[in-house]
């Protein structure tokens, strides 16, 4: 993450600055945070829809260039959260404060990572989920070669290091501070449209960044639900992708709380 956060910073010297390397930004933050929102939050995480295998695992793949740990690791530790919501076995508990629920949990040792068999065992059991929690990192490895050979061979502001920069460590960084904005602010932040036994608020900054996870305390009163915005302000950009996944028939079963003014 250091190295990271380093290589962001360079990111934005105006030697690396191109339309080019905005683009693959824009284009791979879409990619990766949808993969994060859609594909391990509400769908692996908390199997809100169902979907056929294939498209169940490219979504995951998207989800798992955000680096935030394999996909089998990420959901175990997303549904002990749940399980211990700002209890003091959260990992990432907001009574601790905030800069705790934001970063500073993980670089602690991690409890909850020793019940990942029990909190994961439907990914554990697929060969393939298993093999991406644990060469994860190597996706960068294409993905960058191919930002700099198109950096290169199209002459672009700041070559194919610029693409780079913008596309892999600025993404990762934004992404990363993005999501856990999910932990910290949307447990500080907001109001809150149910009495749960957390934290939780629904903060509309961040559901604008995370595309519809700030509508936290939604989530944390239906957590089954792939809808988190429930008020007709409440804005969910991954849910609109949801409906268009079933329009397309390759989402079904899919769960829907709805908000009502007696709640």
């Amino acid at each position: 993450m250091l190295v990271m956060h380093i290589g962001a910073s360079f990111a934005l010297l105006p030697r690396f600055w191109s339309w080019q390397g905005v683009l693959a930004f824009a284009a791979l933050y879409w990619t990766t945070v949808l993969g994060v929102t859609l594909g391990l939050h509400r769908l692996v995480a908390h199997r809100s829809f169902v979907t056929p295998k294939w498209v169940e695992k490219v979504l995951v793949v998207m989800g798992t260039l955000a680096c935030q740990s394999g996909p089998i690791e990420w959901v175990a530790l997303h549904r002990h959260h749940h399980k211990f919501s700002d209890q003091s076995n959260d990992h990432h508990d907001a009574g601790r404060g905030f800069w705790w629920s934001h970063s500073d949990w993980m670089l602690h040792e991690i409890p909850a990572l020793e019940h990942s068999d029990k909190l994961a065992g439907d990914l554990l059991a697929d060969p393939f989920f298993r093999w991406l929690d644990h060469w994860f990192l190597l996706l960068q490895i294409p993905l960058g070669l191919s930002l700099y050979w198109f950096g290169e061979s199209n002459q672009i502001n700041g070559g194919g290091l610029g693409l780079v920069l913008w596309a892999i460590p600025l993404r990762l960084v934004v992404v990363y501070h993005v999501t856990w904005l999910v932990n910290s602010a949307t447990h500080t932040f907001g109001y809150r449209n149910f009495d749960c036994p957390d934290l939780s608020r629904n903060c509309w900054w961040v559901a604008i960044l995370s595309f519809g996870e700030g509508w936290h305390n939604n989530h944390h009163a239906y957590p089954s639900s792939a809808r988190h915005g429930l008020r007709w302000f409440e804005f969910d950009i991954t849910w609109q992708h949801i409906k268009l996944l079933r329009r397309l028939g390759l989402a079904k079963q899919v769960r829907q709380a709805h908000f009502s003014s007696s709640e």
